[in-house]
């Protein structure tokens, strides 16, 4: 796990994180990223190599434990990466990218807003089947919520005139498996459309589905072991039926709280291109929340496990969404 002592030496010195870096991605020795060989790699000394470098004797490439994943080709030392990973991992409502580049002492605000970018790839699902939320004997929550601005805070250039249903704000919508996980994405509209093929995907058949009385949970309801809705128009909150759980779609209303309270006080504006990575990282630390027995140590380590396999570019088009 990584250590939840800041003071410890792989948060200081760059060698003692590569070390444990090595430990936590080659705990049987070193792969060789280019050919998978494991444990028959030569590590080279000297002067003329830089620290932490391997050559595989299967073929004959070079490499280090940064090589395949979302550190490669980065000039921040490993220990400041470390240190980033634990401090996003820790805060619940997240870290700006100033208030990281302050703490580490980075060189620019662009270096920490991408660094703390790569950290969100690390903690996104790996690409691939994922198992779907849920299952016999428990319960889904579906919600949909707005991010955005209100029209009046908003330069007159970006203003939607008429601000209808939340028109000029992205939507986001989110699963939230009781006593469980959380599964967020940005949807282009709110109908039985968009929203049926994301419940079929994440969410078990055998579930319990609750929901609010949203058109769009109509009909993809049915096809649950169990639809309940609670009604918001009339003041419903949550109803109970003798013998069962309550029914409610307040947990993942409480996401959708921790999820804007760090966008509006800690990101203050996070933009339509990068709002994914965003839900990335807020699904991560509410699925690997305290309550489910994972401490920020932990949660830490688990980040760190998901840098492999992954690469992410900086692009100059790519829009920096200052001051986050």
């Amino acid at each position: 796990m990584l250590p939840a002592n800041l003071t410890d030496p792989i948060y200081a010195d760059a060698d003692k994180a590569r070390e444990y870096l090595e430990s936590v991605r080659w705990p049987e020795g070193p792969i060789c990223p280019h050919c998978g060989c494991v444990d028959a790699a030569t590590k080279l000394a000297g002067k003329a190599h830089r620290a932490g470098l391997y050559q595989c004797q299967e073929c004959s490439q070079q490499f280090s434990v940064t090589v395949g994943t979302l550190y490669e080709r980065s000039h921040i030392p490993l220990h400041k990466w470390l240190l980033a990973t634990h401090l996003l991992c820790s805060s619940k409502k997240g870290i700006s990218a100033h208030q990281l580049m302050r703490n580490l002492g980075l060189g620019s605000y662009r270096t920490a807003w991408f660094m703390a970018h790569r950290i969100r790839e690390g903690m996104a699902p790996a690409k691939g089947p994922i198992a779907p939320l849920g299952g016999e004997g428990k319960i889904v929550e579906a919600d949909t919520t707005f991010i955005g601005g209100k029209e009046k805070n908003k330069h007159k250039n970006k203003r939607d005139p008429k601000n209808i249903g939340g028109m000029g704000k992205v939507i986001v919508h989110s699963l939230v498996e009781r006593g469980g996980r959380v599964r967020s994405q940005t949807v282009p509209r709110v109908n039985g459309k968009t929203l049926k093929p994301i419940l079929k995907a994440h969410v078990d058949a055998k579930s319990a589905l609750m929901t609010d009385t949203m058109g769009g949970y109509m009909k993809v309801g049915k096809e649950f072991a169990r639809h309940e809705m609670v009604d918001h128009g009339t003041g419903e909150y949550v109803r109970y039926v003798k013998g069962e759980e309550p029914i409610h779609s307040n947990t993942v209303e409480g996401y959708f709280s921790i999820l804007k309270r760090g966008i509006i006080g800690v990101y203050h504006h996070v933009s339509e291109t990068h709002l994914d990575r965003y839900l990335a990282e807020f699904d991560f630390r509410y699925s690997e929340r305290s309550s489910l027995g994972v401490d920020d140590a932990q949660r830490s380590f688990k980040a760190l496990k998901g840098i492999g396999g992954k690469r992410l570019t900086y692009r100059i088009s790519d829009k920096v969404s200052a001051p986050a």
